[in-house]
């Protein structure tokens, strides 16, 4: 039973994704500097799992369980169209965040934006208590986009970088990474769209 959950969500999702448009978090552009924005990001709800695993693994198995959330899991077998990205950031920042994620003593949290169509009063109720629905607040982010593979190497990489022209631009961060991405598992490396997020003063 297990193997087949892993492999009918990915193809649920795979056939599923060709046919919509993706909705992602509305946001205005403030600045731009050499390497990456400053976005101002209105609310949101999303559908959040805490996952006790490292960084990478925690993605996928999160994934999987707000996946089967959208896909019916829940009171009445509402389907709910997917968003991007998923975002994943550290349990100790008071987050309610995208799918999203973050960890410390290795729990990550990992949240899927829920579309704007739906309201806290309208969202069905999870079937499993691994799903939680939370607001996010609207917040001013630095982000800096990247392509290519979701490895702990090419992640730290990139958040050095991003933490250099937060420097260089006299701005000074908040809270914890959000590492955002916008396609699936089964998506090519190297067509890969990722972002990673820092909440700016």
């Amino acid at each position: 039973m297990k193997i087949l959950t892993l492999v009918a969500v990915p193809l649920l999702l795979a056939a599923a994704l060709p046919a919509m448009a993706i909705e992602e978090p509305p946001y205005t552009v403030l600045q731009r500097h050499e390497g990456f924005e400053v976005r101002r990001y209105e609310p949101y709800l999303v559908a959040q799992t805490v996952v006790q695993a490292d960084a990478e693994a925690a993605g996928i198995r999160g994934f999987r369980v707000l996946a089967a959330y959208i896909f019916g899991a829940n009171k009445g077998a509402r389907r709910i169209a997917m968003t991007a990205p998923v975002a994943q950031a550290p349990l100790r920042i008071a987050m309610t965040a995208p799918v999203a994620q973050s960890g410390e003593n290795g729990r990550q949290v990992v949240q899927f934006m829920m579309p704007r169509e739906w309201t806290r009063d309208t969202l069905p109720e999870p079937e499993s208590p691994a799903v939680a629905i939370a607001e996010v607040p609207a917040r001013t982010l630095a982000v800096i986009a990247y392509s290519g593979t979701w490895s702990r190497e090419r992640y730290e990489q990139h958040l050095a970088t991003l933490r250099e022209g937060l420097a260089r631009a006299g701005l000074r961060a908040r809270g914890e990474p959000v590492w955002a991405r916008y396609d699936p598992p089964w998506k090519p490396w190297f067509l890969r769209r990722n972002e990673i997020w820092i909440e700016v003063d």
